[in-house]
């Protein structure tokens, strides 16, 4: 099955008194939207993720200062991944979306492993700077998550499930 990839235009600055998970699930929706007009004809995936830790977000760190800041709060603590999908139906107007929360317990963090991670990985633009699919794994102790690739940005479980009901199976 043949598909595109586009960057969506979509403000992401959290509203006032927005939650995480509302905030993941406005800006997935919003970044489907933002594409609508360029492929009229088409089903549009917009996804996006908000981590929290201790009712701190985790924004995206943009550089390394952040980022070792980000990584020292998240030490031996549980954060929450928020992570929002949306389908939308550009022909018929119509959206479907689920928001996917993942608990993650982070190691203990010395500053010798956060620097070698951030060294090795410089996820920059994470939230939490921490990529699950990479290096960042051997940050983790533990992940409690309905589905697992949530953690990663695009839950596909629940993505599967929408496009099915879409009438696009996935195999």
């Amino acid at each position: 099955m043949a598909f595109e990839t586009a960057s969506p235009q979509c403000d992401e600055t959290p509203l006032a008194g927005e939650g995480p998970a509302a905030t993941a699930l406005r800006l997935a929706i919003g970044k489907a939207q933002s594409l609508a007009s360029a492929f009229p004809d088409a089903l549009i995936i917009g996804a996006d993720q908000v981590a929290s830790c201790e009712g701190e977000r985790m924004d995206k760190p943009g550089d390394h200062e952040r980022a070792v800041r980000q990584l020292r709060r998240l030490s031996g603590k549980r954060a929450q991944f928020d992570t929002a999908v949306a389908l939308l139906d550009a022909q018929e107007g119509r959206i479907a979306s689920q928001v996917v929360p993942c608990a993650v317990t982070f190691r203990g963090l010395d500053e010798r492993r956060i620097e070698a991670y951030l060294r090795r990985e410089q996820p920059y633009d994470c939230a939490g700077s921490a990529k699950a699919e990479g290096l960042g794994i051997a940050l983790i102790a533990r992940i409690d998550t309905e589905d697992p690739s949530s953690l990663i940005g695009l839950p596909l479980i629940a993505l599967s499930e929408m496009l099915e009901q879409a009438g696009l199976p996935v195999l």
